[in-house]
């Protein structure tokens, strides 16, 4: 049995509920979804669509980096959209911070998300020994 080690950091928002940024069970890392909201105020960020993207993938950057790894190291991305008309955006900005072989990928329509927002994601990474 791996043993588990929790992940925080300060450049991404604090969990808002019973839950931890991410977990690191042996070299796989779980991290926990994350919606478009600014570390240091713990608001929405105040922006078109695309400024909540990109503040969805800084805030998991972030969380990856201080598990010792990077959004290049994630195996697994689960994307949430209120609409999925903004597919074609989600794509545009992960191109940003992907890069080929990119992770495998989900992207689901749903309901409601924390706070109202409009978009969250969270992954799997897979980190090297």
């Amino acid at each position: 049995m791996s043993k588990r080690e929790i992940i925080s950091t300060s450049k991404a928002p604090q969990a808002i509920g019973t839950y931890s940024q991410a977990v690191k069970c042996g070299s796989t890392v779980y991290l926990s979804g994350q919606i478009p909201l600014v570390p240091e105020t713990m608001e929405l960020v105040d922006g078109s669509m695309e400024d909540n993207i990109v503040r969805v993938f800084e805030n998991l950057k972030a969380v990856a980096e201080a598990a010792g790894g990077s959004l290049q190291s994630v195996a697994k991305l689960n994307i949430f959209l209120i609409d999925l008309g903004h597919f074609a955006l989600v794509n545009e900005v992960m191109a940003r911070y992907f890069e080929q072989p990119y992770p495998a990928r989900a992207a689901v329509a749903v309901a409601a998300l924390p706070k109202g927002a409009q978009v969250e994601m969270d992954a799997v990474m897979e980190l090297d020994e």
